[in-house]
């Protein structure tokens, strides 16, 4: 569809889910998206590390969408631009640090040339057909964190991106509350607001405290090597440890590639110019364990990462017993068992664990319900849209800004279009909002034919019957849980499904093939009880 005289919504990704966020605006014929980022992938989906939300719908509407506008750079916002930029083929705009981390990403995938990445670095008013947008600061855990304000000839929209307040930011400045009240003053039709942490009854707190904190507890560590993991792309706590650092008379020592991209980034935006000059892992090790607080990836569990290599000995960065690890960075719902394991290798060394429930060494980049509840009586919106959270995440904020005053509120999620105006706002129809994966080097459908029968191999394991022209039947299987009664299985196998041959010898092609299929699952299921995929191949003459 084309967008008519009327303001619409809709998310293909992000709503529903915490991750892949990619928000579509349309407008007198036009689209505008939000954000194009991607998740990583969970046990569902075997064998693939990347997910993305599938744009079908736009790709098909690719000549009314005007260009992609980057709210701030965590990759679940920009993760997917170099997988997708050059297809939709128009520009991107973002402030400067996220640009530079967006260029990176081009560049190594080879197409930087051929997309158009425009830096917003004054945050003036720019226009893009009937969308006026400027972008305003908010605090997150990352520099350059933005709103949009978007103005239309239907009303103007607030859209928040991630975001919190922080009375004490280390980096960067926010838009301050006179501020958003002057916004809410000239009137906003629709808040389309961050849902994370709606459960959350306290604020999130400050990146000051996390200073303090983390002052104190190092602090307590005299004599033995501390090692701080946290988010690579958290500017502000990368700020926060090198004065940590400084206080304490620690040299720092930065593990991961992410986070020396990070810091050179920062740097050539602006940001962490007096951050601690670092030293390399061979000095690191000779300096006396109490004169070094490294910095390292890994805190969610990557198997990858620097804090993983580490805990199996397979890094320069040496741990011993009564050092310290503190995790600066919250558990990601779906990473508890990674993360448990990393914790339970370096525990078993004697290496002292310290996390935000022990300490306040860390604080959510979102905000909770106090938070939410300020900007409501900032802005004043008229419509109330929660994105960014899983269903239960937006219900629940749906209800607060009820609540709270707002005269009107839009639960919608995944491929839901949702008109704004005119009229009274609501949804009024869907559109494909699926999900791909990046299975090796190809992006496929989530919900596609190899990824199916992955799942069931995984869960099941796999026999192969093959039957020459003679009428020889060969067995194998992999997955079944069988061992010593593998042979015996085979030998069985092999039988049935030639007797099964035999009664159908005169049929059809396809039901032969079937009758092979079935006998030897059947032999599968009584030898192991799983009833694995079959696989027939049949030579004939």
């Amino acid at each position: 569809m084309k967008p008519g005289k009327e303001l619409l919504f809709c998310a293909l990704g992000g709503s529903g889910e915490i991750g892949m966020n990619v928000n579509l605006y349309g407008c007198d014929g036009q689209w505008l998206m939000v954000d194009l980022g991607m998740t990583f992938s969970g046990t569902e989906y075997p064998g693939v590390e990347l997910v993305f939300a599938d744009l079908d719908f736009i790709e098909e509407r690719r000549k009314n969408l005007i260009a992609v506008v980057l709210t701030h750079a965590h990759e679940d916002h920009i993760g997917a631009v170099p997988y997708f930029a050059r297809e939709l083929g128009v520009p991107l705009y973002a402030t400067p640090f996220t640009a530079r981390l967006v260029a990176s990403k081009l560049e190594e995938a080879g197409i930087l040339d051929e997309v158009e990445l425009i830096v917003v670095d004054d945050l003036e008013r720019f226009q893009l057909g009937p969308f006026g947008i400027r972008y305003v600061p908010l605090a997150h855990s990352i520099a350059e964190g933005n709103a949009l304000l978007i103005d239309t000839p239907y009303g103007r929209i607030f859209h928040t991106g991630d975001w919190k307040l922080d009375d004490e930011p280390q980096v960067g400045v926010p838009t301050t509350a006179e501020e958003l009240t002057a916004i809410g003053d000239q009137g906003v039709l629709a808040l389309v607001c961050d849902s994370t942490n709606v459960f959350n009854p306290e604020a999130s707190g400050s990146e000051g405290a996390v200073y303090r904190g983390l002052l104190a507890e190092v602090g307590k560590h005299k004599g033995r090597r501390v090692l701080v993991t946290t988010f690579a792309s958290n500017v502000a706590r990368l700020q926060t440890l090198g004065a940590v650092a400084r206080a304490t008379g620690r040299r720092l020592c930065v593990a991961g590639r992410s986070l020396d991209r990070i810091i050179e980034t920062g740097q050539a935006s602006g940001y962490l110019r007096d951050l601690p000059e670092t030293v390399d892992f061979e000095t690191a090790m000779d300096l006396p364990h109490g004169e070094l607080l490294i910095i390292a990836t890994g805190g969610q569990g990557e198997p990858r990462a620097a804090l993983a290599r580490i805990t199996e000995d397979n890094h320069q960065i040496k741990l011993d017993a009564g050092d310290v690890v503190l995790f600066s960075s919250r558990q990601i719902p779906g990473n508890e068992i990674a993360i448990g394991r990393i914790q339970n290798r370096l525990a078993e060394r004697g290496i002292v664990l310290v996390t935000d429930r022990q300490s306040p060494i860390h604080v959510s980049g979102h905000p909770g319900r106090p938070e939410l509840q300020a900007l409501y009586g900032w802005i004043r919106p008229e419509i109330l849209l929660p994105v960014h959270g899983e269903i239960r995440h937006m219900r629940e904020q749906t209800r607060l800004g009820l609540a709270s005053g707002i005269p009107k509120a839009v639960f919608q999620k995944n491929g839901d279009l949702v008109r704004l105006a005119p009229g009274a706002p609501g949804k009024f129809d869907e559109v494909r909002a699926g999900r791909l994966v990046l299975d090796g080097d190809i992006i496929a459908p989530a919900d596609g034919e190899a990824m199916v029968m992955r799942r069931r191999l995984a869960f099941a394991g796999v026999v192969s019957v093959a039957v020459d022209r003679k009428g020889h039947v060969e067995v194998s299987a992999l997955g079944l849980p069988l061992d010593e009664d593998y042979e015996a299985f085979v030998a069985e196998a092999r039988r049935d499904v030639a007797d099964a041959l035999k009664r159908v010898r005169r049929g059809e092609r396809a039901d032969r093939i079937e009758a092979a299929r079935l006998a030897a699952r059947r032999a599968a299921a009584r030898w192991s009880g799983k009833k694995p995929q079959v696989q027939v191949l049949l030579l004939e003459d």
